[in-house]
């Protein structure tokens, strides 16, 4: 028998994103200090789904998602510069240490799984000295740790989780941006550039300014002259890719390490030893860094959850989080006449993930397109996508979505 969801499809009251006047979107790369957290915590929700079912043969209450990166301290300098001070990584929140007699060890765990993410994704980190591990995470409370054990687990908060599509051109060319500069092929090129970037894109009409921080590793500038050039090289580089890429931008301004200082010497020069302001100069905290979408949209509804090493059997800041987007997506491709789509879904604490208080699909439709013609084919995928949200956990549970 179908199920009686509570869907609704409206009308949006917005603008949509491509057409304001202006717009700001964000993205940090992968070795920023932010993006480092969330994606570290994630990497040990991972890794805990993965024991607690080879153990026990399913996922045990456990979150993840209060970590934090404090700051080391370098000393850079033009040739190559030391570290003084390594970085801590704190992991926090909750996870079930003990099931039916059996140990599981939490902060080895965690350990393990940062070292390797750490091992995968930074070029000149050595997780074994560079980074000190402090293990906070606590067992749950009973009640929390109760909702694992009933037949029927039911969302874990009462939140909503925001999802929106197509994405816009600037949203595309940042994306796009911070991936093309963290590329094997751009290291090779340019080894001097750390993975700790920062994309800051503001569109003015059809114009478009990208502010680009980008840590330089010390080892490979020798002098003040040598990081100008360089600096100067690359600002040249990306401005041609984005070129390349942009379809209705008409002028692209792209400058790089702003702060930069030439008459102050290495005192004036975004210089890292290990390619990452997390080194010293800056912390890192999940939740503050890119959305599940891997940006920071700032002219689009978004949620503040911190989806990143939440538990992705029954939270919902998590899982409605990504699912929104993935319904937004398939909506906005598989209906004609949709220009964009915002998707909501709301929980309520306790009730069955497939039957959240409300899901609405707000659209923005193409000209002589009405709301009755797409309503029927809108709300069947919102259905479907939610009578399936059982797959949808288990691939998630494998860390098939990228939360950050």
């Amino acid at each position: 028998m179908k199920k009686q969801r509570n869907i609704a499809v409206e009308l949006s009251s917005s603008l949509p994103a491509e057409q304001q006047q202006t717009e700001l979107v964000e993205r940090k790369g992968i070795a920023h200090p932010d993006t480092m957290c969330d994606s570290i915590m994630e990497a040990v929700c991972v890794a805990l789904c993965k024991e607690y079912s080879d153990r026990f043969g399913h996922i045990l209450h456990h979150n993840i998602d209060k970590g934090m990166l404090v700051a080391g301290k370098t000393l850079p300098q033009p040739g190559g510069g030391k570290v003084i001070e390594p970085m801590k990584i704190i992991f926090g929140d909750r996870a079930t240490y003990t099931h039916n007699g059996t140990f599981v060890p939490i902060g080895e765990i965690a350990e393990a799984a940062a070292k390797k993410w750490l091992h995968s994704n930074m070029r000149f980190v050595d997780p074994e000295v560079n980074i000190i591990y402090q293990n906070e995470i606590k067992p749950g409370s009973p009640e929390l740790t109760d909702t694992f054990a009933r037949s029927v687990i039911g969302a874990n908060d009462t939140s909503v989780g925001i999802g929106h599509a197509p994405p816009t051109e600037t949203e595309r060319l940042v994306l796009a941006a911070e991936q093309y500069l963290n590329s094997n092929t751009f290291k090779y090129a340019y080894p001097e550039t750390g993975k700790d970037i920062k994309i800051m894109a503001f569109r003015k009409n059809r114009d478009l300014t990208l502010t680009v921080a980008i840590a330089f590793v010390d080892r490979y500038i020798q002098n003040e002259k040598m990081y100008f050039e360089k600096k100067q090289i690359i600002q040249d580089n990306l401005t041609e890719f984005i070129r390349c890429k942009q379809q209705s931008i008409e002028n692209v301004t792209v400058q790089v390490n702003t702060l930069d200082d030439p008459e102050r010497g290495e005192s004036g020069m975004y210089l890292t030893v290990l390619g990452t302001s997390a080194e010293s100069g800056d912390g890192g905290q999940v939740g503050r860094g890119n959305r599940v979408n891997g940006l920071i949209t700032f002219n689009r509804p978004q949620s503040l959850e911190a989806a990143a090493g939440k538990n992705p059997v029954n939270h919902v800041g998590k899982i409605y989080n990504v699912l929104s987007h993935e319904m937004a997506r398939r909506i906005h491709k598989e209906v004609d006449g949709i220009m964009e789509v915002t998707v909501y879904l709301c929980s309520q604490i306790g009730k069955p993930l497939d039957e959240p208080l409300i899901a609405t699909a707000k659209l923005v439709l193409e000209k002589d397109v009405h709301l009755d013609d797409v309503r029927e084919a809108v709300t069947s995928i919102i259905h479907v996508e939610l009578a399936y949200i059982g797959v949808f956990i288990e691939q998630l549970t494998l860390g098939k979505f990228g939360v950050c």
